[in-house]
């Protein structure tokens, strides 16, 4: 096992350090003449950049100081998503370089082409002996250097295509911050479900996931995500998981404006993966002072059907996994029943138990394309809504972000599901 550890280690190791040797080559090796000042900044910064993101990755992991992790976090995570981009146009610059290169060779062939006049023609000049009254001295040479020469097509091609590249990257991981940062937008899905009474027709909850308190997203990002579900005016507020990346200590502040939340049924609580690499037990705790409550492989009997929850599949680790038995085991299979699961996966054992609607979160919908295609691979469901059997799963994107604060394919959002009932 260590050994296999070892190795995966190494490939990655390898993956990235070949993927930014190309990047520098690309970027900074090739649009200049020779070694020098230019080549080794660019050096500096790739190298500088991941040392940074790494450092950042490990210093939230281990608990630092807070002020040290929202020191390296900005520009760590940022160079993380700003690489990939980097590394895609650079990639899609590889097809544009060659049809670049002939458009100019075919526009400087084009214009040798043209044959020009021969001017009339003029008597060459006869030399002069040295000496004699008629001759002139020679021109004195310029001991200066003259302009720099201009760049070759090879250098000219790089330089618009490394260019290019770069403001295409960095355009985009603006934009995909400012996206972030102004807050989630509100989608509105219908979910019909078949034993839902008539009189819960229309009923609203307020789904919201992944909002990844942290370093970067704190006490103002929270109060837009409050803001934005008290807006929508919901009957009930679902919290599915990995609402914090850091322990109560450090975001119990943060995280202080949830207990604004307001609906006519509250607000539930279930934990997803993120709580358990900060402290699942006090943050169990910090929500339930704030008025929400957890559902930590419990359920309750509203009015018209059940709603449950069950812990986050990483808690097996603490002892503290999901049970859908302690959940869902005794109850009146003739009410409808909503799950609160924050991973997709869990869909398998909510059809087991006969479950009409799972809400979840956890793939912030890839958040930077093309991760959309390795949470597919990892997930039965990316994002939105989908049957399995007689259950329907609704995955949101999540509210904020994890690691970048940038989302790239994959916008944030609050879900308001309205559900149906086919009786009305």
């Amino acid at each position: 096992m260590v050994i296999l550890f070892v190795l995966l280690f190494l490939v990655v190791l390898a993956v990235l350090v070949t993927a930014n040797w190309y990047l520098w080559r690309r970027l900074f090796r090739d649009t200049t003449r020779a070694p020098g000042p230019v080549r080794r900044a660019g050096a500096v910064l790739i190298a500088g950049g991941w040392v940074l993101a790494i450092t950042a990755l490990v210093a939230e992991r281990t608990g630092a100081p807070f002020w040290l992790q929202r020191t390296l976090a900005w520009p760590g995570f940022l160079w993380m998503a700003l690489s990939i981009y980097l590394l895609l146009a650079v990639a899609v610059g590889e097809v544009v370089r060659p049809l670049l290169r002939r458009f100019l060779e075919r526009r400087a062939g084009a214009g040798t082409a043209v044959r020009q006049p021969e001017p009339d023609r003029v008597p060459e000049p006869q030399p002069v002996p040295a000496g004699s009254a008629g001759s002139a001295p020679l021109p004195e040479q310029d001991d200066e250097k003259g302009p720099e020469p201009l760049p070759s097509r090879r250098l000219f091609v790089s330089r618009v295509v490394g260019g290019a590249a770069a403001t295409a990257a960095l355009g985009t991981v603006g934009y995909g911050t400012y996206g972030v940062l102004n807050g989630p937008t509100v989608k509105r899905v219908t979910v019909p479900l078949a034993k839902l009474p008539r009189a819960a027709h229309g009923y609203r909850i307020a789904v919201v996931s992944d909002i990844h308190l942290g370093p970067i997203l704190g006490r103002g990002f929270a109060q837009r995500v409050v803001d934005t579900i008290n807006g929508t005016q919901p009957d009930l507020i679902a919290v599915v998981g990995d609402l914090v990346d850091g322990s109560v200590k450090n975001l119990g502040p943060a995280a202080a404006p949830l207990a604004q939340l307001k609906a006519r049924h509250g607000s539930y609580f279930v934990t997803g993966n993120h709580e358990y690499f900060s402290g699942a037990e006090q943050w169990v705790e910090e929500v339930r002072r704030l008025g929400l409550r957890p559902l930590e492989n419990d359920r309750t009997e509203l009015a018209h059907f059940d709603l449950a929850g069950v812990n986050d599949v990483a808690g097996e680790s603490e002892g503290q996994g999901p049970d859908f038995a302690k959940a869902l085991g005794d109850r009146d299979t003739a009410r409808a029943c909503v799950l609160l699961a924050h991973q997709p996966v869990q869909i398998h054992d909510a059809v087991e138990h006969g479950v009409d609607l799972q809400l979840s979160g956890h793939t912030h919908g890839g958040q930077l394309w093309p991760g959309n295609f390795i949470a597919a691979a990892a997930n039965p469901t990316v994002a939105g809504l989908e049957r399995y059997g007689d259950t329907q799963l609704y995955v949101s994107r999540g509210a904020g972000a994890w690691g970048p604060p940038t989302r790239v394919g994959a916008e944030s959002d609050i879900t308001v599901i309205e559900l149906a009932s086919r009786q009305a």
